[in-house]
């Protein structure tokens, strides 16, 4: 299956897009992406059929960006979203886009929020709004937002809108736009109250298809497990110590990825190789030759680079990161299961990443079942079956005569019934199968149980009373962090409201904030490795008895470094 795509750095869009996209760890554009990008990149309207997941966010918010005129303040783009949880993700997935982009401005606005406070951040003079018909309808009889100068308007879902009764409220909201303007409109299904709209307001409307394939790979057992990010290397190693794979290949989003995790690979003492577009062609070439001959047992891959791998007896697929589009995935772990052979695939998934793969399950229509990770001994267990088959195979061979006097030797030094260090054959055989045994368990060292793998909890809580838990964070105020950035930080990936954060100490290099004990699972599975400040967060469970990390209380920080408190109970 080819599919349509090609690498970000080809289109014609500005260095600070380019670089603020490869921060957000894509590397390649999708179907949706491909097709709609160059043609709203030059103004056209464009009816889209796309399904939700498939990267439509930046084939609309990239246009939309570079079209904005940074030194007019009016609003130029207005991106409407059936929902309040679709306006506050494109919102964010806007602003990694345009981080770079100095003088560019983005507010969402939305029902259940207090609209006074979204007038006051309306005088700020955002150039896109992104928001609820209903909210901006609002807006609009206040004259509180006016659209003189816009540009461009995008409807994203339109049709789940005009399921939820939103058809009156378009109509009104496109009648008051320019008429000169780009329409751009995405929906996953083309009924025809939406090409109403479209035959209505848009002109000369370029149409584009989208459609999911259909799934090839009916051999492939897929499986997943809920594993946040700083356990992804352990379960991994896990799931290869206890299965008798040949060849893997293991697929992540950025060739960053691909560099560290072949490292930690390496480290642990698998034989685990890169391949990424950074690469040269003969080191490309040099790697698959390994890997199709047995030399490298793992391959870690972007899906850019694992278009050459044609391999047919690959054993194992793991998505160590779950893939922007849908089509990867089908593509991905169809690298296993070839020629009639039984293959499986495995992905990693925490926190809004599990949203994600519930759409890759229900486009592909396959069931991809939870499990947990190996214990320590399921790999024991396996271990010790392949020896045992190993010294099978080694009796069935024969030619052990050069080897048995040795072991003769050793029953004449260890036969002697009245020594202490008496031994029979059989004892003799165990021992050498323990001695195997520990120089073969490699990857999984430790012994976390399954349960800790996904929820982030931590030992450290169990000193915690109450039903708050105290968390150190690597943000502090020399990075401009202020309290309402870091509350809003936290609800808006999490489904922890503001009203539920209690204590909040600020520091100059990193703060500490407390959040009820049943959600720590979900903040360290959401809020580890997001972007807050320009800064990758780190997220630990407070020392209660020290006050905060490295043996620093929350109370003696304040003293000389001019740290924050504030109490939101």
């Amino acid at each position: 299956m080819i599919i349509e795509s090609i690498l970000f750095n080809q289109l014609e869009i500005t260095e600070e897009i380019k670089k603020a996209v490869t921060d957000m760890g894509f590397e390649e554009t999708t179907p949706i992406q491909t097709k709609a990008i160059p043609v709203i990149l030059e103004g056209k309207d464009v009816i889209a059929q796309a399904p939700t997941g498939t990267g439509k966010t930046c084939a609309f918010g990239i246009p939309a960006i570079e079209a904005i005129q940074t030194d007019n303040d009016k609003v130029q783009v207005l991106i409407l979203c059936p929902t309040r949880e679709l306006v506050i993700q494109t919102s964010e997935e806007l602003k990694s886009l345009y981080k770079y982009k100095e003088g560019v401005r983005a507010l969402p606005i939305y029902g259940g929020q207090q609209i006074d406070r979204q007038i006051l951040a309306l005088k700020k003079r955002p150039q896109i709004i992104i928001g609820t018909p209903g909210r901006v309808m609002d807006h609009l009889r206040r004259k509180t937002l006016k659209f003189e100068h816009l540009n461009m308007i995008v409807l994203d879902e339109a049709d789940e809108m005009l399921n939820m009764g939103f058809r009156e409220d378009i109509d009104i909201i496109l009648e008051s736009v320019p008429e000169e303007r780009q329409f751009v409109l995405f929906s996953a299904t083309l009924p025809k109250a939406i090409m109403d709209i479209a035959n209505k307001y848009q002109k000369d409307a370029v149409k584009i298809n989208v459609v999911h394939k259909v799934m090839t790979v009916p051999t492939v057992e897929q499986f997943y497990l809920e594993t946040r990010e700083s356990s992804k290397v352990e379960v991994l190693s896990r799931i290869i110590d206890a299965n008798n794979f040949k060849l893997s290949v293991v697929f992540c989003n950025t060739k960053k990825r691909v560099d560290d995790l072949c490292k930690d690979l390496q480290t642990r003492g698998y034989s685990a190789e890169a391949l990424h577009g950074d690469m040269k062609q003969l080191q490309r070439d040099n790697v698959m030759g390994r890997f199709r001959s047995g030399l490298i047992d793992i391959l870690i891959a972007t899906d850019v680079a694992a278009r050459g791998i044609d391999v047919d007896d690959i054993d194992a697929v793991f998505n160590y990161d779950v893939p922007s589009d849908e089509e990867y995935y089908v593509h991905r772990i169809g690298r296993t299961g070839r020629a009639k052979r039984e293959g499986v695939s495995y992905t990693f998934a925490a926190g809004r990443e599990l949203s994600k793969l519930r759409d890759i399950q229900k486009y592909t229509k396959s069931k991809i079942k939870l499990i947990k990770p190996p214990t320590i001994e399921d790999i024991k267990e396996n271990k010790l079956s392949g020896i045992l088959d190993e010294v099978k195979d080694v009796l069935e061979q024969g030619k052990l005569t050069k080897y048995v006097k040795y072991i003769e030797q050793m029953l004449d030094e260890l036969g002697d019934v009245s020594q202490d260090n008496y031994a029979t054959s059989l004892e003799l055989a165990a021992a050498f199968l323990k001695m195997t045994m520990k120089k073969t368990i490699m990857g999984s060292s430790k012994d976390v149980k399954p349960e800790d793998l996904s929820s982030g909890m931590s030992a450290s809580i169990d000193a915690y009373e109450g039903n708050m838990v105290r968390l150190f964070i690597n943000v502090g105020k020399k990075d401009n962090l202020q309290i309402n950035d870091l509350v809003k930080f936290i609800a808006s990936n999490t489904n922890i409201e503001g009203k539920s954060i209690g204590k909040v100490d600020m520091l100059d290099k990193f703060s500490f904030f407390e959040i009820p004990k049943t959600h720590l699972g979900e903040a360290m599975s959401n809020l580890i490795d997001q972007t807050l400040k320009g800064r990758k967060v780190n997220l630990e469970v407070a020392n209660k008895k020290q006050g905060g990390r490295g043996g620093r209380s929350s109370q003696g920080g304040s003293q000389g470094s001019g740290n924050k408190s504030y109490s939101r109970r």
